[in-house]
């Protein structure tokens, strides 16, 4: 992506979109709300429709897909058109094997024509090779034709003429309330890669970075986001699962170390204080 930065040094009230609004999407919309933004919210089901709308989101139930039709691009069109944001908040995995640049071009056709003014993607550090190095943005590049089926649908979201502003936001591994990392590896015995770095990031600071990101107007980048400190696996999850009460996993004694995600970039750009930097900390926080 291009390397000029675009800030807005007053943050303004504006419209926006969120597309997905879920574990994330949800905290991200209550936080665009209590900074002035009038806050469209999308969901897959029709019981969440009211939780939207009690909260203060103007609901679409909106369901990719396989059986999305034409009808429903037109419906997704308009209801783009009246923001000037769209947060991009749909996981990979909720795309076929292969399938995630296929699951959002219909999005990409609506965006383009409601004629937005900006795009948040929400992407994962997932993108990166697990090597053990210390990786930053140009390490993994979105194109049209990257291998990646998230690089590639980053790239049809930065767009080639100028159409809308976009920034990505690649993320580390999540965690938070309903998401406590102690789980994750609970009882599991003999695993590898022991000494290999964690890269999470906290709900709390998620939400507090992207929020910032659009309020401050910050367009033109890639960006990782991800906590400062990155203890090992075999450190970090036999403590998280211990705070649990559950039984912690094992690593094998010798293990190869994976990646490690710089986030400078962003804490160079973005006007946020993180919250939970030391991740073992935070676990109080989930």
């Amino acid at each position: 992506m291009s390397i000029t930065t675009l800030v807005n040094p007053v943050a303004e009230s504006s419209t926006v979109a969120v597309l997905g609004c879920g574990w994330l999407g949800m905290p991200l919309a209550k936080k665009l709300l209590a900074q002035g933004h009038r806050v469209l919210g999308s969901t897959t089901t029709a019981e969440q429709v009211p939780l939207l709308a009690a909260a203060g989101i103007e609901p679409q139930l909106l369901q990719l897909g396989s059986s999305f039709t034409l009808a429903d691009e037109a419906s997704l069109t308009h209801w783009l058109s009246q923001a000037d944001t769209l947060v991009l908040n749909v996981p990979p995995r909720a795309a076929v094997a292969g399938g995630y640049p296929t699951l959002l071009r219909p999005v990409h056709r609506a965006v383009a024509a409601a004629r937005l003014k900006a795009v948040l993607f929400v992407s994962t550090t997932g993108v990166y090779p697990d090597e053990p190095r210390i990786m930053r943005e140009t390490d993994a590049i979105s194109t049209r034709d990257a291998a990646s089926d998230v690089l590639r649908t980053e790239g049809h979201f930065v767009p080639r003429y100028g159409q809308w502003q976009s920034s990505v936001v690649r993320l580390g591994g999540l965690f938070g309330p309903d998401r406590a990392p102690g789980r994750f590896l609970a009882g599991r015995r003999d695993l590898p890669q022991g000494d290999a770095p964690t890269n999470l990031l906290h709900l709390t600071d998620a939400v507090g970075v992207l929020s910032t990101i659009i309020g401050q107007q910050i367009w033109g980048h890639t960006l990782n986001v991800c906590a400062l400190q990155h203890p090992r696996r075999r450190d970090f999850y036999p403590a998280a699962a211990a705070y649990l009460g559950l039984e912690p996993p094992t690593f094998q004694e010798t293990g190869s170390g994976g990646k490690t995600i710089d986030s400078s970039r962003l804490r160079a750009l973005v006007p946020y204080a993180f919250q939970h930097d030391d991740v073992l900390a935070a676990l109080p926080y989930c």
